[in-house]
C-alpha cells in the first residue's frame, strides 16, 4: 500500500490508531475503576431493539454484559494503542460502536443532537479506516510479523 516511507498516509493512520486506542483504552479503565458504573440505565433505556437490550440489563446477564464491555474496552484500546491484531481490535472496536448506537437511535434521530449519523457511527468509520489501511503495520506490532 506505501511505496514511500515518507507518506503522510501512513502518519495519519498511526495517529487515528493512536487516538481511538486511548479512547477505548480511558474508557474501559473509566469503567473498571468506578465500582459504581453498570451499563443496566444505558440498556434499559433503549430507543431500538428494546427488547435485545432489556435482555442484556436483567439481573442475570447484567454481570457478564458489564465485565465484557469495561474489558473489552479496555483490551481493544491497548491492542489499537501498540498496533497489535489491529484488524481484530476494530471488529471488536466496530461491534462495540454499534451496539452503543442502536439504544439511542429513534429513527430517524440518533441522540439529541443528530440525524442518523452520531459520533458512534464515525467511530466505525475510523475503525474501518484503520483496516482498510492495515494501520498496525506503522509502528505497531502488526508490522513485526
Amino acid at each position: 500500500m506505501v511505496a514511500n516511507q515518507n507518506n503522510p498516509m501512513k502518519y495519519s493512520l498511526l495517529l487515528l490508531r493512536l487516538s481511538l486506542g486511548f479512547y477505548f483504552a480511558y474508557a474501559g479503565l473509566s469503567k473498571i475503576l468506578n465500582p459504581e458504573w453498570t451499563a443496566a440505565g444505558f440498556l434499559k433505556g433503549a430507543q431500538t431493539f428494546k427488547s435485545l437490550y432489556a435482555w442484556f440489563a436483567l439481573p442475570a446477564n447484567i454481570g457478564w454484559v458489564n465485565f465484557i464491555n469495561e474489558w473489552g474496552l479496555l483490551v481493544v484500546g491497548v491492542l489499537l494503542i501498540l498496533g497489535f491484531w489491529v484488524r481484530y481490535a476494530s471488529i471488536a472496536g466496530i461491534v462495540f460502536m454499534a451496539l452503543y448506537y442502536f439504544p439511542s437511535l429513534n429513527f430517524p434521530l440518533a441522540g439529541e443532537h443528530a440525524y442518523i449519523i452520531d459520533e458512534h457511527i464515525i467511530y466505525i468509520t475510523a475503525l474501518l479506516t484503520l483496516i482498510a489501511g492495515q494501520a498496525g503495520n506503522y509502528l505497531g506490532l502488526d508490522g513485526r510479523r
